[in-house]
């Protein structure tokens, strides 16, 4: 008996089978538990899963993480992947307008309670006034166009050379150096203005810099390996390529547009504009991506330069003393060529992550060497207020190595300020004993945790469906909204 209404396939695995839309040419996949699975129903971006099913050369399943939410073209949470030596496209919308955004994790040796609280709301107060933040001005290290190129290359290496952290912060982060095939000639001249000036800031939106406190290992093994104990202080810091990947994006969605005629494309939605491989505009968006998320890197990298600068100057110690060294670093708005095996078959694909990590397994030749035993990795923000995860990839074939990002919205910004505002929310988290930084409070309330999943939910979803682990929670202490 055939059936087009969703399947559950699994435990946190369900299905939207050919049909379920005109036009799909395999299945839809979405990786959640009931509740997620009919938040996805409900906001429509199920709807955009099988819409993403419809791609040229799609193979396996079009897929979905449990924080899935409404996006451009691909939810926030899809992952497609697109077969590189057949008729396979490559699709802006699937790595979105923030190329390369993701998240980065600093830990200490510094113990919450007794070396960090005393000094908590002067130490958060610093950082605010450290970390350029909100939609425009400067970042903290200035470029020439030179420079800009070099960062575009070069990612987090440029900034560590010009002094803004540790050879070590290199190794220890995704792929272990810049992005494979950065092209920045092929990046506007408005992108480059947008980012000469951006390098080393936050940002706005629901990117954050918070100050974190371990509060529970659930693996000890892999903890310890990444240097992760009870009670620990760590810094995450969630941002991405700012303007230049945001400029990047738009033009090249532009460009694609009018074409989608003359490529015979028949696709449900026009966000999906999609390119042939053998195009050369595949060619150029690729390279234009690969130094966007150089950038982005690079801009996490100034960051965590600044973090490390604030404690050391702030508790009166060296950096090194206060062991703020680099955990992982990942990015979660990419499409990587990679090979996986699909109906028994090992193909070279373009694995579209859109608001979706990289979950790489144990013994993966990728991964450093320090982490080759426990697996990737993966660092999942939770919402202002709320926990957020450390876990470790497993590698699923099912999700093409791939893993939820974060929480995902529940709520629209707009509906998120009608109920509370920003004063009244920035109240109720201190009450909870969380320090903010100066901020515009009345946009505070758009990133509230009312306004999101639940963290914890998302990631028990992805260790249901055998995607990745849970090694530690993290809650927050302090916040540098953006």
């Amino acid at each position: 008996m055939t059936t087009t209404e969703p399947v559950r396939i699994g435990d946190a695995v369900w299905e939207l089978p050919v049909g379920y839309r005109d036009g799909m040419r395999v299945p839809g996949r979405i990786f959640a538990t009931e509740t997620l699975f009919q938040k996805a129903l409900e906001d429509r971006a199920a709807e955009q899963v099988a819409n993403m099913a419809t791609l040229p050369g799609v193979v396996g399943a079009a897929c979905a993480m449990p924080d899935i939410h409404w996006g451009y073209g691909f939810p926030i949470g899809g992952v497609a992947a697109t077969a590189v030596d057949s008729d396979g496209v490559v699709s802006p919308g699937g790595v979105g307008f923030d190329i390369g955004c993701g998240v980065r994790l600093l830990r200490s040796d510094l113990s919450f309670e007794e070396d960090v609280k005393p000094q908590l709301r002067e130490l958060v107060a610093a950082l605010g006034r450290a970390v350029p933040r909100g939609t425009g001005g400067r970042g903290r290290m200035s470029l020439d166009e030179g420079g800009l190129d070099q960062v575009l290359r070069e990612g987090a290496a440029y900034a560590v050379r010009r002094g803004a952290g540790w050879d070590e912060d290199v190794e220890l982060a995704e792929g272990s150096g810049p992005l494979s095939d950065p092209q920045p000639e092929h990046l506007s001249e408005r992108a480059r203005e947008r980012g000469l000036g951006q390098l080393g800031s936050l940002g706005g939106g629901n990117h954050f810099l918070e100050v974190q406190v371990v509060d529970e290992v659930r693996d000890p093994q892999a903890a310890e390996v990444m240097g992760v104990f009870q009670n620990q202080v760590c810094v995450m810091i969630h941002s991405g390529s700012r303007g230049l990947g945001h400029q990047t994006c738009t033009d090249y969605l532009k460009k694609l547009d009018p074409l989608m005629p003359s490529l015979g494309y028949d696709l449900p939605d026009r966000q999906l504009a999609c390119v042939p491989f053998d195009h050369e505009l595949a060619t150029s968006y690729l390279g234009a991506m690969d130094a966007a998320g150089n950038f982005a890197r690079a801009n996490r990298q100034v960051l965590a330069d600044a973090t490390r600068e604030t404690f050391a100057t702030t508790l009166s110690a060296g950096t090194k003393s206060l062991g703020l060294s680099l955990v992982y670093d990942i990015s979660h708005n990419l499409a990587k060529l990679e090979e996986h095996e699909v109906d028994g078959k090992r193909m070279k694909l373009c694995v579209h992550r859109k608001g979706a990590t990289r979950a790489l397994g144990p013994g993966n030749p990728e991964l450093p060497a320090a982490y080759s035993a426990i697996g990737q990795p993966v660092i999942v923000p939770g919402s202002m207020g709320s926990a957020s995860f450390l876990l470790v990839g497993r590698a699923s074939p099912q999700s093409f190595a791939s893993t939820c990002h974060g929480a995902g919205r529940a709520m629209s910004r707009t509906a998120a300020k009608k109920v509370m505002r920003g004063e009244q929310l920035k109240r109720e988290l201190e009450a909870q004993g969380i320090v903010l930084a100066g901020s515009k409070w009345k946009l505070l309330a758009e990133e509230a945790p009312y306004a999101y999943k639940d963290a914890s939910e998302v990631v028990r979803s992805c260790e249901i469906a055998g995607l990745s682990k849970v090694v530690a929670r993290l809650r927050p202490v302090g916040v540098v909204k953006g």
